[in-house]
């Protein structure tokens, strides 16, 4: 017990009686422990930031129809097979034409919340519809029609009307009486227009096809069509990186009958291209700051070594063993990159979560275990940065020293 404890004192020891070149090597595997751990911090939950970021940019995966529809049961069939931490949000579309002043016009029939999620990109002058007789009309749409938000509009839909002739029709048109053919036309059922006046809450400018819209609730487009509501396609934002989109698309498609899921690829494979890049730049700076880190302290470690040449000399005249030697020079680069470690671990954290806000706008995640792992790695770094000053430490020859040469 002894022995360790005089070994402990001899380490605190040279260390204090150098202060000056300690600190220095301190800072440089603080620094260099910094800039590990924060990186480190920054590889592991960027993917999640990336993600959140993409999820900006829309949809990440579809439905479509294997037949004619998709029925509402087979969007939850498919819903379910999603983990609900990585589902954003889910708008499924339905398209039908409408009228405004005679004129045709396409509705898309929609989840409000679910497109507002799946689709952040879009910038609406006003309000999302946000309850039955509301509706959002594309930018083009509003211009043609001279429509803002408050402002009432009527939206028409013919039904399909079935007609039936009476044989008097039959005879009048095989006689080519025209218009006795019309008299004597007999109809089940005069079908007139359903209408519903709506308000305008909201004008939709993306720059894109869906500024030729009109957006309205699902309600109010199986009100106003009469039709039974089914789906045309459904538009789904999933947290989840390309290879756990691929399996969660395949099981979907496989699981169900009436769902073909598939990714938008513009953006999962860009999402991938930028993650790959920024990974690999992350661990290139990792690795240039840890080999700088390691030159830093095998240069003051050699000039400890240079200064204590005679004190090397006398110890070894003295009887001391090369391992004795190793082991105070190697105790000493151990501590400083413990204690580097340590404090580069905690401003590691700080480092990381000012990037992460200042380039994602959003907090990082903090890694217990990334403590222990910084402390590791900048152990190893101390000690392969010793590896040369202390063979020259042992190469001292005791003879040669005291003579002053």
């Amino acid at each position: 017990m002894k022995k360790r404890k005089m070994y402990f004192r001899m380490i605190t020891a040279s260390l204090l009686r150098r202060r000056s070149r300690m600190v220095i090597a301190l800072l440089a595997i603080s620094i260099g422990a910094m800039i590990l751990s924060g990186l480190l911090t920054i590889y592991y939950d960027v993917p999640r930031q990336m993600r959140a970021q993409f999820r900006n940019y829309g949809a990440n995966m579809i439905f479509t129809a294997t037949g004619d529809s998709i029925i509402p049961e087979d969007v939850d069939k498919a819903a379910a097979l999603i983990p609900s931490d990585k589902l954003v949000g889910m708008a499924p579309y339905r398209y039908d034409t409408v009228r405004i002043n005679d004129r045709p016009v396409m509705a898309a029939a929609t989840d409000m919340k679910g497109a507002e999620k799946t689709s952040p990109f879009w910038k609406v002058d006003g309000d999302w519809p946000a309850q039955s007789g509301e509706i959002m009309v594309g930018k083009n749409v509003a211009e043609t029609y001279n429509l803002k938000p408050g402002k009432r509009v009527t939206c028409t839909f013919a039904p399909e009307k079935e007609e039936e002739k009476g044989p008097a029709a039959e005879a009048g048109e095989n006689q080519g009486g025209t218009d006795q053919a019309a008299e004597a036309t007999t109809e089940e059922e005069v079908v007139l227009d359903n209408y519903i006046d709506f308000t305008v809450t909201g004008i939709l400018d993306t720059g894109g096809k869906e500024e030729n819209y009109v957006y309205m609730n699902l309600q109010d487009m199986e009100e106003l069509t009469g039709k039974e509501t089914v789906y045309d396609i459904c538009e789904l934002s999933v947290s989840a990186n390309a290879k756990e989109l691929e399996t969660i698309a395949d099981q979907i498609t496989e699981s169900v009958d009436g769902i073909n899921a598939r990714l938008v690829k513009r953006v999962t494979q860009s999402e991938t291209t930028v993650l790959t890049k920024l990974q690999a730049l992350v661990l290139l700076v990792t690795v240039i700051v840890l080999a700088l880190t390691m030159i830093c302290v095998a240069t003051t470690m050699t000039a400890v070594v240079a200064e204590r040449r005679k004190e090397i000399g006398l110890r070894k005249a003295l009887g001391a063993s090369n391992k004795s030697i190793i082991a105070e020079f190697m105790g000493e680069g151990l501590v400083l990159g413990a204690v580097g470690g340590l404090l580069g671990s905690i401003l590691g954290f700080v480092f990381a979560q000012v990037v992460s806000m200042n380039v994602f706008n959003s907090s990082i995640t903090l890694m217990p275990w990334l403590v222990p792992l910084t402390v590791i790695a900048s152990v190893l770094v101390t000690g392969l940065a010793c590896l040369i000053p202390i063979r020259s430490a042992v190469d001292v020859d005791p003879a040669l020293v005291l003579k002053g040469e």
